[in-house]
């Protein structure tokens, strides 16, 4: 991508799109019943939602250094190998933190 303003426009899209998933998930307040009688499953469902929580988190904090780094001029670069993320990676995930090379490489 080589329209700044599009990739930011994209970036802040998904800063608000993923702040608003957060919000809804309530994580503020207790939301979970722990009167019900089947104590596992409000367990088992306030775990997923910890997880879905920590991802829009994880996925909240890449996009906020992708805009980092569109500020100065170093957006667009792998993390690991340091070369060229391809445009059509960046376009479906402008927050991508590496090539999809590296990003396909067992961690």
């Amino acid at each position: 991508m080589t329209d700044v303003e599009a990739v930011r426009a994209a970036l802040l899209a998904e800063q608000e799109r993923v702040a608003g998933q957060i919000r809804e998930l309530g994580l503020e307040r207790d939301s979970f019943d722990e009167g019900f009688a089947d104590s596992g499953q409000v367990t088992a469902e306030r775990t997923e939602v910890e997880t879905l929580a920590q991802t829009l988190r994880d996925t909240a904090a890449d996009v906020a250094d992708a805009l980092a780094k569109l500020d100065a001029a170093d957006f667009g670069r792998c993390e690991e190998c340091g070369e060229a993320i391809a445009d059509a990676r960046l376009e479906a995930v402008p927050w991508a933190r590496r090539c999809i090379a590296c990003a396909s490489r067992p961690r």
